[in-house]
């Protein structure tokens, strides 16, 4: 072979890498900053704001119920009532500003979990909110301890759990642990119901 051939070869060569190299696919980083670039800037999720509006107007009525409380000073509670919820509400004012600031900003919830992309379950949503309601029209009638077990039960089945048994005993615990912890560590009585005198 003569010295053009190897020549003519070499050229063949170098001209078949550079068309490889120009066909060779693009890197990840290059993908993603082309995709980025196809879809555009991120877009407001501006129904968040509404979370921010409920936020804002639980903080508003959380502080007009605790103005409405009346003036109550004692050994163990020198403060009253009143600077808690207030301090609450607030913190709520203070929660939906910088909620709403992000949201404006283009941030938004990203859901990394196992479950992402999921859908929410409003059969479970639904069944949390029947036990709740259930204990709000139960309380007065059956007491705390009773509406209570029924609150923490109700909604550990509904979340999921199968051991009747052991989440029942541990509801009527956790029911007469808050029932006895108001009264005794913060002086406020829980109704008692049916069990009036009992307990």
């Amino acid at each position: 072979m003569t010295s053009a051939e190897n020549g003519t070869v070499a050229e063949d060569a170098a001209a078949d890498g550079a068309v490889e190299e120009t066909a060779a696919p693009p890197t990840d980083e290059a993908g993603d900053a082309a995709e980025a670039a196809f879809e555009g800037p991120a877009k407001r999720d501006l129904a968040q704001l509404w979370v921010c509006g409920f936020l804002a107007v639980l903080g508003v009525l959380v502080i007009v119920d605790a103005s409405r409380l009346g003036a109550f000073s004692a050994s163990n509670d020198p403060i009253g009532p009143k600077p808690v919820p207030i301090l609450l509400g607030i913190l709520l004012f203070v929660v939906a500003a910088f909620y709403a600031l992000d949201v404006v900003r283009g941030g938004h919830g990203e859901d990394e979990g196992a479950n992402a992309g999921d859908h929410f379950d409003w059969k479970t949503i639904g069944a949390l909110c029947a036990v709740f309601v259930a204990n709000a029209l139960l309380i007065d009638w059956l007491g705390w301890v009773i509406s209570g077990s029924i609150l923490f039960w109700g909604s550990a089945i509904v979340l999921g759990s199968r051991r009747y048994f052991v989440a029942l005993a541990a509801a009527i615990v956790l029911a007469l642990a808050t029932f006895y912890g108001f009264a005794i560590g913060l002086g406020l009585g829980l109704p008692a119901g049916v069990l009036q005198g009992i307990l």
